[in-house]
């Protein structure tokens, strides 16, 4: 009788080949620092546990503050188990954007976060970026960019589209190499990674303070013609076509910020109003946010007095 094959597995076995991956993630100027094998999980003590010894001597220092490039600590650590790779995105310059897939009780119909990207790009008139792509065990993907000096970007989750995270300081994704039950963390596209596109960036900005709203010498308050104003710039939005509908909503929301600065309409009136009009035309919840606030401060910047314009 032929005898039943034992499938389990040696971790310990994985230990070069994680080794290997993470010294190639560290040699990319990447900090890391471990995960538990074959899980996301930090393998680091947490703040609650730590015994304020040894490197935490002096206070507890966190897995970003920990993470590293040292070939010399990484071949120490990851020879010692076969841990999962933390790539710290924050110290690294890096901004991932992570596309997830549906959960498992969800409509098979339903976008994962590739089509809610693509749908994103298209609205916008944008090509899908090319960058270093790192498909993940469970089919979705990271996407790896590059952020501008001087700007620092924290976590999001869905701020651009629905199952669209993003990770950079005060977060980390799997590096390239690391496995779980489901699969490997794989490199789909090793091109260098991009910078992040401008018109992604303006999306992730936080908002801008509301400016004042200034109040012109002499202006008369004509709320009724404001209002008439607002509603047909609305109407000019739902029509738009598709390719042209967030830059048909920054022109709108343009013309009427004369009115706000006026002191015709309350602000929180016209960005809900178009708010709303942006959302029937198809825009996302983050997409309209961001392009009505540019617009309106823009408007507030430029607006001449009523009895010149």
């Amino acid at each position: 009788m032929t005898q039943p094959t034992d499938i389990r597995r040696d971790h310990n076995d994985d230990r070069p080949l994680l080794l290997d991956a993470a010294l190639a993630t560290a040699s990319r100027g990447w900090p890391i620092f471990p995960l538990r094998p074959g899980t996301k999980t930090p393998a680091l003590h947490r703040q609650d546990r730590c015994p304020h010894t040894g490197i935490c001597g002096d206070g507890h220092v966190k897995w970003e503050q920990r993470a590293t490039t040292d070939p010399a600590v990484i071949v120490r650590c990851w020879s010692h188990k076969p841990y999962n790779i933390g790539l710290a995105t924050g110290p690294a310059g890096l901004i991932v954007i992570d596309l997830d897939m549906p959960k498992a009780n969800r409509s098979q119909d339903a976008p994962d976060g590739a089509d809610n990207l693509l749908a994103l790009c298209e609205r916008a008139g944008q090509p899908v970026p090319a960058t270093l792509t790192v498909r993940t065990p469970s089919g979705g993907t990271h996407l790896y960019f590059t952020t501008p000096d001087g700007v620092r970007f924290g976590n999001t989750a869905g701020k651009l589209a629905p199952l669209i995270d993003t990770r950079a300081h005060g977060g980390y994704v799997v590096a390239p190499g690391s496995t779980t039950a489901a699969g490997t963390y794989e490199i789909t596209d090793d091109s260098p990674p991009a910078e992040l596109p401008a018109w992604l960036l303006a999306l992730l900005q936080p908002p801008a303070p509301r400016p004042l709203c200034i109040r012109m010498p002499g202006a008369v308050r004509t709320g009724t013609a404001a209002r008439a104003a607002l509603d047909a710039e609305c109407d000019v939005v739902r029509r738009a076509p598709a390719k042209q509908a967030n830059n048909t909503l920054n022109r709108s929301a343009f013309k009427v910020g004369r009115f706000v600065a006026w002191g015709d309409l309350p602000r929180e009136e016209v960005e809900e109003a178009f708010q709303a009009a942006g959302e029937d035309r198809g825009l996302t919840v983050a997409e309209c946010r961001a392009t009505i606030r540019s617009a309106l401060d823009s408007s507030a910047r430029t607006v001449r007095a009523r009895e010149t314009a």
